[in-house]
């Protein structure tokens, strides 16, 4: 079975991150492991995460001065697994938006070994939303109908976070070089594995209201999505995507 590191970003998550990594391992295989990613919370997550990767050899934590990110979370992270030979690395959110229950389902997809990456997809038959308001759920579609026109790749669920990687093809993605630094990382790497032609394929799941903390989201964040898309775009175009 493939060896397989779930990176998880945190910042304040101390009410989350027990009961999360509980719930991951319930849903996987001894061939999961969990690296979280910690930017310096003050809420106390970093010196619960040192506990935790005591008790449990499974788990690893990376420490990070202060708040840097999403996207160089997720970076660093993939750099950390593909340094120490894990065949995919994946990545989830800790605040219980992406239901750990999924993991069955993506361990099955790994051993069929027919994709290099996998989506967790809110937008295909069925997906869904739990708890979301209209306005939400209609700035979420209409983002990712945005990044298709403009990309001009059929993926259904473009902003989502829930995604796996097979780590033999993320080196010609080149991920150090990626320029998004919030949400809109997410539509970068998708569309270079779609330019690269990996095979990716997304399965359903429902996306959850988070159960503690505050979201991160923001107005910014949406400001960067929609500008990120067309820079993207005139990126490929000039043959400067990889750069």
């Amino acid at each position: 079975m493939a060896r397989l590191l779930i990176c998880i970003p945190t910042y304040n998550e101390a009410d989350n991150v027990r009961p999360l990594a509980e719930a991951v391992f319930a849903n996987t295989s001894e061939n999961v492991e969990i690296l979280f990613i910690d930017d310096g919370s003050p809420d106390g997550t970093g010196k619960l995460l040192d506990v935790m990767t005591m008790e449990n050899h499974r788990i690893h934590v990376i420490h990070r001065k202060g708040k840097l990110g999403l996207a160089t979370a997720y970076i660093q992270g993939f750099q950390w697994g593909m340094a120490r030979g894990y065949d995919w690395i994946a990545e989830m959110d800790c605040d219980f938006s992406h239901d750990p229950k999924h993991l069955i389902e993506v361990e099955k997809l790994i051993k069929a070994d027919q994709y290099d990456v996998l989506c967790g997809s809110r937008y295909v038959p069925g997906g869904g939303v739990s708890n979301w308001s209209r306005r939400r759920l209609l700035l979420s579609k209409s983002g990712s109908v945005y990044s298709r026109m403009i990309l001009g790749f059929p993926l259904h669920d473009w902003t989502g976070g829930f995604n796996f990687w097979r780590v033999k093809t993320l080196e010609p993605l080149k991920i150090a070089t990626v320029k998004s630094k919030g949400y809109a990382f997410q539509i970068e790497l998708k569309y270079r594995a779609l330019i690269q032609t990996l095979r990716v394929f997304e399965f359903p799941i429902v996306f959850q209201e988070r159960r503690a903390g505050v979201s991160k989201m923001s107005g910014s964040i949406v400001k960067e999505a929609v500008i990120g898309v067309l820079n993207l775009r005139l990126a490929q175009r000039a043959g400067k995507l990889f750069e």
